[in-house]
């Protein structure tokens, strides 16, 4: 059984720094991060395949933010930095455990998190 557990979401000032945690359980192939903001769709943020340690970034968030993944740990993470007011939103942890489908796309996922807030405010 997949399972995910987000933490270390909160409140930030522009240009500020979080480090968003996800521990996992169960066998999983890809591993995503995902958004969502208030009266926005839920947004594909980053990725990364468990066997290849290769990601994948959205347009929005390359170079700002990275995914990263301890597999003896069975741990995602994001680390998110110079954050902008437009990151605020609700970041999910998402998992397939198939690999297929636009990786950024949140109906290629079948696994999630409860998610963990970022607000981003001055």
């Amino acid at each position: 059984q997949v399972r995910l557990v987000e933490s270390g979401g909160g409140s930030v000032q522009p240009g500020g720094s979080l480090t968003l945690t996800c521990v996992t359980s169960g066998y999983i192939d890809t591993k995503a991060w995902f958004r969502q903001s208030p009266g926005k769709e839920r947004e594909g943020v980053a990725a990364i395949r468990t066997a290849s340690d290769s990601p994948w970034y959205a347009r929005s968030t390359k170079g700002r933010f990275t995914i990263a993944q301890d597999n003896a740990k069975n741990t995602v993470y994001l680390h998110l930095r110079r954050l902008e007011p437009e990151d605020t939103g609700l970041y999910f942890c998402a998992a397939n455990q198939r690999g297929t489908g636009d990786i950024l796309d949140p109906n290629s996922y079948t696994y999630w998190g409860q998610g963990t807030q970022v607000t981003v405010s001055s």
